[in-house]
């Protein structure tokens, strides 16, 4: 089975336009095979009060033009997170502070209705689980850093679940990554709270992988078991490794699953625009910080 993942596709508040590599990759798409496609989050530009709801509205229409429909009608399945510039769960004060975000990206998404094969819609698009050609998919709420209580009773129940516990493989998609790994995004809100604790949740019942984007940077780390995809951004803003000198570049990542003899996950990814190969042994074997430290997935 082949999975694309894209994620970060935005440009700078409010934009309504995507950088020349978007396209790109969107034309590329269908030429790879793939099975389906994942998005990481931050598909449009917004977690600015100061924007209309016009405009808001304007950046959904934009990435339905030039993202959504042309997968579309290429028949590709398309699945997603909800990064923070797509509708921020932020809270104050006890009240949402992208309540209007959220409200438009969801009357989006719910309107086009996408085609997936759901198990759990009842949150849609915010968390959601379906299942796809024999892999489970669960997507949470990761567009802050905190999982509440009740999303957190809502994912383990999920992952008990018969269609979990049956398929051949389970994934997780959430836009903040457990660990950071790039620079600058190494600072506490910029990846998920109890991380440690979400890792042990997602090994009890047997997590493959959990796919992250917003650190903007390619990394396919392991954490014990559980192997963790960082993304890269295929937007604006692509981010260092930390401890690596490697320059930052913009991304887009194959995943081919295979289930004989057991269940495992093979990663390639491309640099754009120039689609040469990311070489895994240029990448740092361990990416450490104070916060957990993740090894290069294809190391012991």
């Amino acid at each position: 089975m082949r999975i694309v993942v894209i994620s970060d596709l935005n440009s700078q508040y409010g934009a309504t336009t995507y950088e020349p590599e978007v396209a790109q990759a969107i034309a590329l798409i269908p030429d790879l095979g793939p099975d389906f496609v994942l998005a990481g989050g931050d598909m449009i530009a917004g977690q600015k009060r100061e924007l209309s709801n016009g405009q808001v509205q304007a950046m959904w229409d934009s990435f339905d033009r030039v993202i959504r429909r042309p997968l579309d009608l290429a028949q590709i399945p398309f699945g997603f997170t909800m990064g923070n510039h797509d509708g921020s769960g932020a809270v104050s004060g006890g009240q949402l502070t992208f309540a209007r975000d959220r409200a438009i990206a969801s009357d989006y998404w719910n309107r086009i209705n996408p085609a997936l094969p759901f198990i759990d819609r009842a949150q849609f698009p915010f968390y959601y689980s379906f299942l796809q050609d024999q892999v489970f998919y669960l997507v949470w709420d990761a567009s802050t850093a905190q999982l509440d209580q009740q999303q957190l009773a809502w994912v383990e129940q999920q992952l008990a679940s018969e269609p979990s516990q049956s398929a051949k493989a389970r994934l997780v998609i959430g836009h903040l990554p457990l660990y950071p790994v790039a620079v600058n995004r190494d600072r506490p809100g910029e990846f998920l709270n109890n991380a440690d604790q979400l890792q042990q949740l997602l090994e009890r019942y047997k997590v493959q992988a959990y796919i992250s984007g917003h650190n903007h940077a390619y990394y396919p780390g392991r954490s014990g078991p559980l192997e963790l995809l960082n993304a890269g951004a295929l937007g604006g803003g692509p981010r260092q490794l930390l401890g690596s000198d490697l320059a930052p570049y913009k991304t887009l990542t194959i995943i081919d699953l295979f289930w004989q003899p057991v269940v495992r996950q093979r990663y390639t990814t491309y640099r754009l625009p120039e689609l040469s190969v990311v070489d895994i042994t240029t990448l740092p074997a361990s990416i450490v910080s104070e916060y957990g430290t993740l090894r290069r997935y294809d190391l012991e």
